[in-house]
């Protein structure tokens, strides 16, 4: 980019900053973050900072099995959008890109832009951008062409949604960057559709994956439908219905927190399903005899003394139950 239209941006975003419409933007208000607690200049024209291999490696480690746990999902991501020269990334909750895809013919043009592994695109580092302001905000957007602060990242259109672990706290995110010129507004449309989709894919995956022998059921109330609200928001529940892990979608929806989470959580009644208690605990036992039975082959003296009580005390119980 020319020194002029460098000068051109800067001017721009100096007058956003100074406009009435800074109060209202969340765009303008990135800028101001980046100029003002940042002290980026708009015309700054170094490339990112680059993590050393080691360096790398550690934040590759900080995160764990997400990394391969995201695999599928960014492949899925990459069929979508690589063949309109788009790039895929996958950054830690520091802007940094652990994971890439992208095609050989456009490798050259994306390291130079710095979009590759191991750059730092915090938006404290880069000003604003698609990473790095998704992360500050922690929120799906896209930071379109000279939507960026810096005047050299202005030929690039990223959109970006972030991902959160299993307790709800951010823990990466996944990034489609395109330096077309020729991109169009309908088709970032469908490219923020389908990474909000790898990012929820992602996030379930690896909420299921915690909670290993737990029941993952929707936080919904019985009759309430599947909405944009509630197809993300997950609970962990485990042997005896309690709920031992919840989604940040979920905690948002049900209003929970680390110290609600610390108690014991019945499933039914954060449900919304009072379900009568005495009537729980006959099903319960109506179960187990029933199992019991079966495996005596429906012999009742057999099953009683499996149970550890008289044939008299088990009659009297199928009678209660109406086990016949």
């Amino acid at each position: 980019m020319g020194t002029l239209q460098n000068c051109l941006h800067a001017d721009h975003i100096q007058s956003a900053l100074s406009g009435s419409a800074a109060a209202q933007s969340a765009l303008i208000a990135s800028w101001r973050r980046s100029m003002r607690l940042y002290g980026l200049n708009p015309e700054e024209g170094t490339s990112p900072n680059v993590l050393t291999d080691r360096e790398l490696q550690e934040a590759r480690e900080r995160l764990g099995s997400l990394i391969h746990t995201a695999q599928t999902s960014l492949d899925r991501l990459y069929s979508a959008v690589g063949g309109a020269g788009c790039c895929v990334l996958l950054a830690d909750k520091d802007g940094v890109p652990v994971d890439r895809r992208g095609s050989a013919s456009d490798d050259e043009v994306f390291y130079r832009m710095g979009l590759w592994t191991g750059a730092v695109w915090s938006e404290e580092s880069e000003g604003t951008n698609g990473i790095g302001t998704a992360l500050a905000e922690q929120r799906a957007l896209t930071i379109h062409r000279d939507q960026h602060f810096l005047s050299r990242n202005t030929a690039l259109s990223c959109t970006v949604a972030p991902i959160f672990d299993h307790r709800g706290r951010l823990m990466a995110a996944i990034d489609v960057s395109s330096a077309r010129w020729d991109l169009t507004e309908d088709f970032v449309k469908l490219i923020a559709v389908a990474v909000v989709d790898a990012a929820r894919r992602v996030e379930a995956e690896n909420f299921r994956l915690a909670f290993p022998k737990a029941r993952i059921v929707l936080a919904q109330g019985v009759g309430d439908p599947i909405s944009d609200r509630t197809m993300h928001a997950l609970i962990a529940v485990d042997e005896d219905d309690l709920v031992i892990g919840a989604s940040r979608a979920a905690r948002r929806l049900l209003g929970l927190n680390d110290e609600a989470m610390s108690k014991p959580l019945p499933a039914a009644n954060l449900l919304g399903q009072h379900a009568d208690a005495e009537r729980e605990l006959a099903a319960a036992e109506r179960s187990v005899i029933q199992r019991v039975l079966a495996s005596a082959g429906g012999n009742i003296s057999l099953a009683a003394a499996m149970m550890g009580i008289g044939r008299a005390t088990l009659h009297r119980k199928l009678k209660k139950l109406g086990i016949h």
